[in-house]
């Protein structure tokens, strides 16, 4: 499995007679050096930085910033400069977890699985400890990975320091868990064995950016994510936090405008109010709270204005049943955060990714789908995770998940096989062809509907009257003098009341 060396400038320069050494401080002669991040807005501001540094860790390719080591009094000194944004320490964040699929149930997954959704043909990023690489509910969808930590998969690490037992096959293979669980709730392959995720057949790449025991420096983690966006990979998963840090803040903004949905924990600090760490508090991100399997907040789950969106992360009373089972490196176990919900919550956005969403779309389906259990607005956001209705299924007759049911006499559901929207505007006509395919297990279709709205209001409609145990058809919908994003929602409705419904957004 290829290692993914991109194009990244990592330079290592001494000068003066400096010693290079691996942590966030040195000694170049008799002054202390400590690593800085540093942006800057010019030319001349790189030149200054690099004139005033004892060694440059790396240069980043796609923001203007690059890693340092230099002396206080030169750090100072650059802060004063116009030409130079920010100076700041590299310090650590660390990864989101232990307080140690009923999740994947909760949020409709299930439902997404049913109708042969997958997440095929998006890439989600898991910017964390690292992968297990040889993992059978990893394996068929782990496309490759590298690694940005100080210390590459080894010996000295297991989960948050413990000994590490883990295989090392590649440099960013994981020597901790973290990773490797938050992978599995993510895209675990469905296959019959061990655990399946929101995500089945999504490309599941590893960004190592932590290192066994959990940490990762400001620098490790921006560089991951600029990775990730240049590497045109549709999600990243942060399941890591810490204190505000502004090379961070520009690989977020980089990576958002370049296309990536950024998903982050909100933090581990609860109970607490206004506490949502970074860099889910920025607002590139999807702010993650975690709940547990009474839709309760989770007690240790961060809150405020920034959470966006809540979803499973289990309970901390000790009791494996409340927590979030997922694979690990050999294996399988239980752990708790919200590092456990975010992976959901990334795992459906690559299911809509790979249905031509883009980030900002498929961020506006998961705020606008997502179910209100009741908790206050900075504890839930939009409210908990509904994958399936992110894309337009009806979950409303799923029975597993304790949401109730349709109250039905136990039949299935219609399903919908095939939902495919053609632009064909011209002439001042917003014109759309849907063609479709639609199926009942029990032979009792009964009618397919068809919508067109734009910011919530009807335009066009069509009905069909079906019969049988599977149907299909062509249908056009159409605004005069229309443009802009509209809504295609098709339903299927069988003679019981069942129904699926499916929605796409398209652009005329």
């Amino acid at each position: 499995m290829p290692d993914n060396n991109i194009s990244r400038r990592d330079v290592i320069k001494a000068t003066g007679g400096a010693v290079a050494v691996a942590g966030a401080s040195g000694v170049a002669g008799a002054k202390e050096l400590t690593e800085y991040n540093v942006g800057f807005s010019a030319a001349s501001g790189r030149r200054a930085a690099v004139g005033a540094a004892g060694g440059v860790e790396r240069e980043f390719d796609s923001i203007d910033a690059m890693t340092i080591r230099a002396s206080q009094e030169a750090a100072k000194g650059l802060a004063k400069r116009k030409d130079v944004r920010y100076v700041e320490e590299n310090a650590q964040m660390h990864a989101l977890s232990e307080t140690l699929p009923w999740g994947v149930d909760r949020v409709d997954g299930e439902v997404l699985h049913a109708n042969g959704e997958t997440g095929n043909g998006a890439d989600i990023a898991i910017l964390d400890t690292g992968i297990d690489s040889d993992h059978p509910d990893l394996q068929a969808n782990l496309q490759g990975g590298k690694n940005f930590a100080d210390d590459a998969c080894g010996e000295a690490g297991g989960l948050f320091c413990s000994t590490n037992s883990n295989t090392c096959h590649y440099a960013w293979d994981d020597d901790n868990d973290h990773g490797t669980h938050c992978a599995g709730t993510a895209n675990g392959v469905d296959n019959t064995e061990g655990v399946i995720g929101v995500s089945t057949e999504a490309n599941l790449w590893a960004g190592k950016v932590l290192n066994g025991c959990g940490s990762g420096s400001y620098s490790n983690i921006a560089a991951g994510i600029e990775w990730a966006a240049d590497q045109g990979f549709d999600v990243a998963s942060l399941s890591l936090g810490g204190d505000a840090s502004s090379v961070v803040k520009d690989a977020c903004t980089y990576a958002y405008n370049n296309g990536v949905l950024l998903v982050a924990a909100a933090g581990n600090d609860g109970e607490c109010t206004d506490c949502v760490g970074y860099p889910a508090a920025y607002e590139e991100c999807i702010a993650v709270s975690a709940t547990t399997p009474s839709d309760s907040l989770a007690s240790y789950s961060s809150t405020g204005p920034e959470v966006e969106i809540a979803a499973p992360g289990g309970a901390s009373d000790g009791d494996d049943s409340t927590s979030v089972y997922s694979t690990i490196p050999g294996g399988y176990d239980y752990f708790n955060g919200t590092s456990m919900a975010t992976p959901h919550v990334s795992g459906a956005g690559g299911q809509l990714m790979a249905n031509g969403y883009s980030n900002t779309e498929a961020r506006s389906r998961l705020q606008n789908t997502a179910e209100d259990i009741g908790l206050a607005s900075n504890e839930q956001g939009h409210g908990l995770l509904d994958a399936a209705a992110a894309l337009g299924y009806d979950s409303s007759d799923d029975l597993g998940d304790g949401g109730g049911g349709d109250g039905g006499d136990g039949d299935t559901a219609p399903t919908i096989d095939t939902f495919e929207v053609t632009n064909n505007s011209n002439g001042g006509w917003a014109r759309f062809n849907v063609d479709w395919a639609v199926s009942d297990a029990d032979g009792d279709l009964s009618s397919v509907d068809l919508t067109l709205s734009q910011s919530g209001s009807t335009v066009d409609s069509a009905s069909n009257s079906v019969s049988g145990s599977s149907a299909s058809g062509s249908d056009r919908l159409q605004d005069k003098k229309g443009s802009g994003s509209y809504d295609v929602t098709l339903t299927v409705t069988d003679s019981n009341g069942n129904t699926a419904s499916q929605t796409k957004t398209v652009s005329a």
